[in-house]
Parts: structure tokens; sequence; C-alpha cells
């Protein structure tokens, strides 16, 4: 009894006093390397804008596919998972009382095998071994040890799933019969969504990494991209997942409001869970050995995704507009004029919810089979990225940021530079506002992706994408700006913000709230029905392409 209740009283002071030393350490180790990852990442970043534009020649030894490949790996998979890994265990070590020894090991673990990783592949591209893009399609063929970087990569991210799913699991069984706090709970689903997701990509690097020894001749191609995809399109929804745990449970206590619903939050997590994988096929769409009856089911199957952000729509605004009427908003919209617009912690994630509206509708567009035969394979695709996960995903990290940092450093945001922060807000969201909106435009016009700047011949056509290409230049270069603000503001607070108390801010239930229901946390059902749902989506053509197998492809090497 003694020891059980010691064990309650830290729980408790964990929560009142601040986050445990380790665990900030952690935390922040993982931050400042995300940071350094993301100067090096928009770096290339501004040079491949530059390059496109017809502003800048690269040298051969670090060409423009060196470039977009490098940039690739290291924003979407190594900055975000570096992210969110470092977020979610901060989350679960304030709302659970702390990290258990194990997770913390399992943190640290996790963290050496994703840099073990990155070296890996890195070292590859820039010796020009692995020059395959972020997809890295066979049949192009990689050095086999870019495809043991990624080996490492997802055993990092495994590592840290299991640390996730140990630390919930050892709160539940001191703490039975009540609901995993809100934030734990996003975690749960963010890392087994991650996991369902990293499944198919594992089993296809597994039959690349002997093919690149040249132990096996020839890889099956369409089976390769669909097990790519099965993983490629998951993590972008992971990233999102991310987002809006924010958006749920910090935003509201920032504005000075409460949680909107929590039983309406789970059953959006849960969801997310349920219906998200089978959604990448639509990157397919236009592939040959897939039926139309099979594509057509999989159109239903990526636009259910578009539900639970529905849902997550309504939530927040209702959460704006309530906490605007509370403090004495009239008319229609005059709740608008009452939120924080000058608390960067707010207008970071506000304007990525804003960017969100656009990014959602590009995406439903992509998934309907003729509106992708227009944009597949044009800049249409790159900038509709780039307002989801550059705009959406990142401001929302950054806009964590400003509290996160402080709250484990024990340091304060201060009045300038929460004024510094709405300037790198600001510039951020301008820069991606010329970047993808020239990209979406200048894809309608049929300007592809994935090529350096060339005028083909000067025909006329390509000649007409100049200007376009010109405001992704600039997009670009105000982008490199934004990111190296974010970082100095990420470092100043790590080291040199004003010593303090920061509250890690968690939304209330609303006074009167209903109970949430039990069968929430019933774990085991929502596995089973997105493993059912995920074998309804990919069982049938993988078995296909599996026993009806197209000749295989031998490696090619096109650079």
């Amino acid at each position: 009894m003694e020891m059980a209740a010691k064990k309650v009283f830290k729980e408790k002071t964990n929560k009142a006093l601040g986050v445990n030393p380790d665990d900030a350490r952690l935390t922040l180790t993982y931050f400042s390397l995300a940071f350094i990852i993301l100067f090096i990442g928009g770096t290339l970043g501004l040079l491949q804008g530059l390059n496109r534009a017809g502003l800048l020649e690269l040298p051969a030894w670090f060409n423009y596919y060196q470039v977009l490949t490098a940039h690739g790996i290291l924003l979407i998979l190594i900055f975000t998972a570096l992210f969110m890994v470092g977020y979610f265990y901060a989350a679960l070590s304030h709302t659970l009382g702390g990290l258990i020894p194990v997770v913390r090991k399992m943190g640290w673990t996790a963290l050496g095998l994703m840099l073990i990783g990155t070296a890996f592949v890195v070292t590859t591209i820039v010796m020009d071994e692995a020059t395959v893009l972020y997809t890295f399609y066979p049949p192009m063929q990689a050095s086999p040890w870019f495809y043991i970087g990624l080996v490492f990569i997802v055993l990092g991210v495994w590592a840290a799933t299991i640390g996730v799913f140990t630390s919930a699991a050892s709160w539940k069984k001191r703490n039975k019969g009540e609901h995993l706090p809100l934030l734990a709970f996003f975690a749960v689903g963010a890392f087994l969504l991650l996991f369902f997701g990293s499944i198919g990509v594992t089993i296809e690097v597994l039959t690349l990494i002997p093919w690149a020894f040249g132990w096996t001749e020839t890889v099956n191609v369409m089976l390769s991209r669909t097990l790519f995809w099965s993983f490629g399109h998951t993590l972008v929804n992971v990233w999102y997942f991310t987002a809006i745990s924010a958006w749920y449970v910090i935003v509201p206590r920032i504005i000075g409001g409460r949680l909107f619903s929590d039983t309406l939050t789970r059953v959006v997590v849960v969801l997310l869970v349920i219906l998200n994988v089978p959604g990448g096929f639509h990157h397919q769409i236009i592939d040959p050995g897939f039926t139309e009856g099979l594509k057509f089911m999989h159109v239903f199957m990526s636009l259910s995704i578009a539900f639970p952000s529905l849902m997550t729509a309504f939530a927040m605004f209702a959460v704006f507009e309530r906490t605007g009427r509370k403090k004495g908003a009239k008319g229609l919209f005059g709740w608008v004029k009452k939120l924080p617009w000058g608390d960067v912690r707010f207008l970071a994630p506000m304007i990525a919810m804003i960017a969100f509206i656009p990014a959602g509708a590009g995406g439903i567009a992509q998934t309907n089979n003729q509106l992708n035969q227009v944009v597949h394979n044009t800049l249409w695709v790159t900038g509709h990225f780039h307002l989801t996960v550059g705009t959406t995903v990142v401001l929302t990290f950054f806009g964590i940021m400003y509290w996160l940092i402080p709250y484990l450093s024990k340091r304060e945001l201060t009045p300038k530079i929460n004024k510094l922060g709405i300037i790198q807000t600001i510039t951020w969201a301008v820069g991606m506002l010329f970047m993808s909106g020239a990209m979406h435009w200048v894809g309608l016009l049929g300007s592809p992706r994935r090529t350096s700047y060339t005028t083909y011949g000067d025909n006329a056509t390509a000649l007409s994408w100049d200007p376009y290409l010109f405001f992704l230049a600039i997009g670009g270069t105000l982008l490199f700006i934004g990111g190296g603000l974010m970082i100095y503001i990420v470092f100043h607070l790590m080291f040199k913000a004003p010593k303090g108390d920061t509250a890690f801010p968690i939304a209330e239930p609303e006074d009167g709230a209903s109970p949430t229901p039990k069968w929430t946390e019933r774990w085991g059902l929502w596995v089973v029905l997105a493993i059912a749902v995920i074998s309804m989506g990919y069982l049938v053509p993988i078995v296909d392409l599996i026993f009806n197998a197209p000749p295989g492809s031998p490696p090619f090497r096109t650079w």
C-alpha cells in the first residue's frame, strides 16, 4: 500500500511541478536532432527550388536528383519521425506521471537505430549510389546499404512504438478502469497506425536487399510499388495524426477554451487507425495490373479518410466559436476577433488548420480517377504535398515548439520571441503560399514533377511555365528564411531564454460533459477491424501480384 501511495504521489508531483529531467533530456535530444535535420533538408530544398526555376545550376558531383532524394528522405522521413517520437514521449511523460525506465531505454534505443539508419542512407546518397528519390521505386536500384539503412530506421520506429505501448499498458495496469489520458490515447493510435503502415514497406525493403546485392536477378516491380504505398500515404496521415492531437488537446487551452468532446475525439482517433492504410492505393490509380473494380473500391476507401477530418473541422471551429462567445462575441463572426491572434502558440496551428481546407480538397481531387489523370506526375502533386505536410503538419509542429520546449527546459516564451515567432510563422506561410500555389497552377498546365529545369528544346509550352517556376523559387527562399528563424528560436528557447515555469497546456472537458463510454478503450476490437479493412484493401491485389506475377525486372541505374 505504501509503495502504491508513493507512486501516486510521484505521478501527481510530476504533473504539478513539471517533467522528469531524464524524460526532458530524451525529448530535447530528439528535437535538437530534428531541427538540425530540418536545416539541412531546408537548405537542400532551397537549392532544389532555385534549380527548378532555372536560377541555379547544381554541380555534377551533387546533382538535382541527389538533392531531391536527400531532401525527401531527410524531411519526409527523418525530421518527422524524430519530432513525432520526441513529442509523444513528452506527452506520455507528462500525462502518465513520467516514463518508466524501460520505456526511456526504448526511446534512446530508437534514437540510436534511427541515427544509424540515417547515416547509411545519407552516405549512399552523397556517394551517388542511391539517387532513387524518396519513393525508391524499382527497377531503379540503389546500393544495398541504402536499403539496410531504411531497415534500421524502421527498427527505430518499432522500438519507439514498443515504448509507447509499454508505457500505456503500465499506466492502465496501475489505474484499472480509468480512461487513458487523451494525449496518451492519441500516442497509442498514432504509433499503432505507423506500425500497420510500416509492415508493407518493410517486406518490400527485405525483398530489395538481396536484389541489390545481386543474389536475386529480378524484382516484382508492381508488388514493390503496392507495398510501398501501403506505407507512403499512411505515413502522411501519421503526421496529420500528430498535428491534430495538438489541435484537439492543446489549442483549446491556449485560447482559454475547453475540450469539445472527449468521446468524439477518441472516435476520430479510432477511425483514423481503422480507415487509413488502404488510402494509399489511390497513388496507384493509373497503374496497370489492377482491375477497374478494385480501383473503384479503393476510391471509396480513400475518400472515407475525409470523414474523421470533417469531424475534426467541425469540432475545432465549434471550440473557437464557443470560446469567443464566452468572451462576449456578438454576431455571426464576432468570435473571430476574440481569438488570440497575437499569440504564436495559437497563430501557427490556426494557419495550419486553415491550410488544410484546400489541402484536403486537393487530396480528394487526387483520389478521384478522372481528376487524377489530369494532375498525376505533375507539380500539382508536389504542391499538394507541401500544403499538407509543409504547411498543415509542419506549422503545427512549430506551434508546439513555442510551449513544449520552454516547458521541458524550464524557461519562458518572452514577448520578444513571441513576436519573432509571429514573423517566422507569417514568413513560412507566405513562402508556402507562393511555392505551393505556383506548383498547383503550373501542374495544371502540365509541368512535370521530379525533373530538373529544362525548356525541352525551347518548347513554347515549357517556356510558358517559367514565370510560375520563378514564384516557386521566391517561395522556396522565404521558406528557407522562415526555417532559419525557427531553428534559431528552438535553440534559443532551449539554452538562452529566461528561466521560468511554463505550463503543459491540456484542455479540460466542458462542465457537465457526458462521460466517455468504455468501448472507446477496446483496442483489441479496433485492431481487428483495422486488420479486416487492410485485408479488404490489399489481400486481393497482393495475392494476385504474387501468383500472377508479371515478368520480374533486372536492376537499372539511370544516373
